[in-house]
């Protein structure tokens, strides 16, 4: 773990923590958000763009990065760093949220997942050792082994079917390794039940990794449950490994999670709203394709400070929209992103101030649509 370093700066045992995760390619302070590049791109952004809106770090994923343009021609490019211009750390997905969002198109057994290409239907074995050795040729910064995560509601039977795999493959991704200038995390899965994502933690830890990230929530269950499980999961997890929480980037769920201890996420949903008219604002979410903001002259967010705010209105982005213009949700996709990055970095200065959850309550006290 050559470069790596996670620092903690301020811990309030099972609260909100601020910390530094140092990098080979640059620090991250947390908790922070990674924007999602899944196809080695945050749709819609240069990297450029993606950096001026206050990202520290982007999470692309390993799977569909094998099957186009394949990692053979991503060594050949330098690595994923060099292949898409992105000189920040890179976190890599392993697949194994494929195996939740393909179930029709995979199999699992104990040596690992065989999925049927979306693209041609062709046959692909996913081992927790190729998955590694794929992510190895990627030249990704914080890597991640292969797992099993399923949907909502799971029996207990198959959740506990799905723990053993997810453990078993993390004692394979370990005694496997990964390749310099790497960072190994483990996965907590478990199900929906607070005793089987226990153990889940407790055996992960066991198992030994550099970090640990909660997966298999935000797939259907009710918000009360996701924070109870990731309440669980924190609890069993050593203070000094950065705590990753995969999948959750609405701003009510991220602050729960900062408030009980989690130090990154990540999502597709801010670049996918944006795509489709919705800005995140201070009160909830805002559809700008709606009428009522035809003639509307005010900021996308009248308290955010990203170009887009500072230059255009909601008014002009209705406009964009209602005409197919591209350049809609390029600056919606610029604004959700900067609004998410705006919103931790104010929640690392209520941490460092020993305020959070006054600011919290404050923050949250003005959203009023359902998010």
């Amino acid at each position: 773990m050559d470069g790596f370093q996670f620092t903690l700066l301020r811990d309030h045992n099972s609260g909100p923590r601020l910390g530094r995760l140092q990098t080979p390619r640059g620090a991250v302070d947390t908790p922070a958000f990674m924007p999602v590049g899944t196809q080695a791109t945050v749709k819609g952004l240069t990297p450029l763009e993606v950096r001026e809106t206050g990202a520290q770090m982007i999470l692309a994923n390993t799977f569909h990065l094998y099957l186009r343009p394949g990692p053979d021609v991503i060594a050949r490019a330098g690595g994923l760093h060099r292949f898409m211009r992105w000189e920040g750390p890179i976190l890599t997905d392993s697949g194994g949220f494929q195996v939740f969002s393909l179930a029709r198109l995979r199999h699992l057994t104990d040596e690992g997942v065989t999925f049927r290409s979306p693209l041609d239907g062709s046959e692909h074995l996913f081992t927790p050792e190729r998955v590694l050795d794929i992510q190895q040729q990627l030249r990704s910064d914080v890597v991640m082994p292969l797992d099993a995560c399923l949907g909502y509601p799971l029996p207990d039977d198959q959740a506990t079917e799905a723990l053993r795999w997810t453990l078993l493959w993390a004692k394979r991704s370990k005694a496997h390794g990964v390749g310099d200038g790497q960072m190994l995390f483990g996965i907590v899965q478990g199900g929906f039940s607070p005793a089987l994502r226990r153990e889940a933690a407790e055996r992960t830890v066991e198992v030994g990794f550099a970090g640990y990230a909660v997966g298999g929530l935000k797939v259907g269950e009710p918000r009360e449950l996701t924070g109870e499980l990731v309440h669980e999961v924190v609890a069993q997890l050593p203070p000094d490994r950065p705590r990753y929480l995969m999948g959750v980037g609405a701003p009510p769920d991220m602050l729960d999670g900062v408030a009980r201890g989690v130090d990154l996420f990540d999502c597709v949903l801010p670049t996918r709203v944006a795509r489709t008219g919705t800005i995140f604002t201070r009160q909830g979410r805002v559809n700008v394709r709606n009428a009522a903001y035809r003639d509307d002259a005010g900021p996308p967010d009248a308290q955010c400070r990203c170009v887009v705010c500072v230059q255009y209105t909601r008014g002009y982005l209705r406009h964009l929209f209602n005409t197919d213009e591209m350049l809609g949700p390029r600056l919606a996709t610029y604004h959700n992103l900067a609004f998410l990055a705006q919103l931790l970095a104010e929640a690392r200065e209520a941490i460092a101030a020993d305020r959070f959850e006054p600011w919290r309550r404050d923050t949250m006290s003005t959203y009023t649509t359902s998010w």
